[in-house]
């Protein structure tokens, strides 16, 4: 299947399968300060025209799609919102930071390179950071997202990406790319390669996770795998996923470990989001996540 990429010079690209934009990636946000700007992919289709991403929900504004999202670079919130205190749960702080994108370093049917340089609210340089995005069709119900991110500590001292659960809450280790689902797929069901179930699965270790969710409107149900590169630091992850509030999986790697990046190195994660029509049962939501491997190696 041939797809079209649709470039708006200086704020997103579209890529679309026929009729269908599969997604839009805004590279360059018009988002308030407070929510921590950054790229995100928004809307998200399935082959089939189905949504499976939602933007700026009432309960946490700062949830776009599919965004790289890291709530503490040392003492920056690149997440967006308050930051968990210790003690004092959420506290607003001078420290959203801001991923702005710098230069566009490739474009082609197939995927995208570009830099981003993160600075502090301050406008202070925190890390550079360059970023591929790749896409192809997989089957007739399935197509993947890859994501792949290099991040060089520019700060001059030593960054630690940690979590809320690393600063003392417990079961809280988000942070990392974050999907976020729609509405209809509250209650929907969790799958990792040790079994199926919902928000008890949260904080388990695993090489992928999948939301298994339904649509308002129509009799119809969609898929979502995020796979895990066995490369990436802390592999594999523990695994902030939600169901009964909301639904939403991250691969995250900072969950209960933080990890210290010198002033000068760089850090490397990739990933791979498999978005399918319909609802495969346990065994084809695992045939789904090895496309995903697959399309990381």
């Amino acid at each position: 299947m041939n797809l079209q990429v649709d470039h708006r010079l200086g704020g997103s690209v579209t890529v679309s399968a026929g009729r269908i934009a599969l997604f839009t990636y805004v590279y360059r946000p018009d988002t308030p300060r407070l929510e921590s700007p950054k790229p995100y992919l928004h809307p998200i289709r399935t082959l089939a025209g189905e949504q499976v991403s939602l933007y700026r929900p009432h309960d946490h504004v700062w949830h776009k799609g599919i965004a790289w999202s890291l709530p503490y670079v040392g003492e920056h919130n690149f997440w967006g919102g308050p930051t968990y205190v210790h003690g004092q749960s959420y506290v607003q702080r001078p420290n959203n930071g801001s991923a702005v994108h710098r230069t566009m370093d490739r474009l082609t049917g197939s995927d995208l390179t570009h830099t981003l340089d993160w600075t502090s609210e301050q406008g202070d340089p925190v890390i550079t950071e360059r970023r591929r995005i790749g896409w192809a069709v997989a089957d007739e119900v399935s197509w993947v997202l890859t994501f792949a991110t290099t991040m060089t500590n520019v700060s001059g001292a030593t960054l630690t990406f940690a979590s809320p659960t690393t600063k003392g809450r417990e079961n809280a280790g988000y942070g990392g790319l974050f999907w976020r689902g729609p509405r209809s797929f509250t209650d929907g069901l969790l799958q990792s390669p040790a079994g199926v179930g919902g928000d008890e699965l949260r904080g388990s270790r695993g090489p992928w996770f999948a939301f298994r969710g339904r649509h308002d409107g129509v009799d119809r149900s969609s898929t979502v795998v995020v796979v895990d590169d066995t490369a990436n630091p802390h592999h594999p992850p523990q695994w902030f996923a939600r169901t009964e509030q909301f639904a939403c999986l991250n691969p995250a790697p900072f969950f209960s470990e933080e990890l210290d990046l010198a002033a000068g190195d760089s850090v490397t994660f990739r990933y791979a989001v498999v978005i399918a029509d319909g609802d495969h049962g346990d065994a084809g939501t695992e045939k789904l996540a090895a496309l995903g491997a697959e399309a990381l190696s």
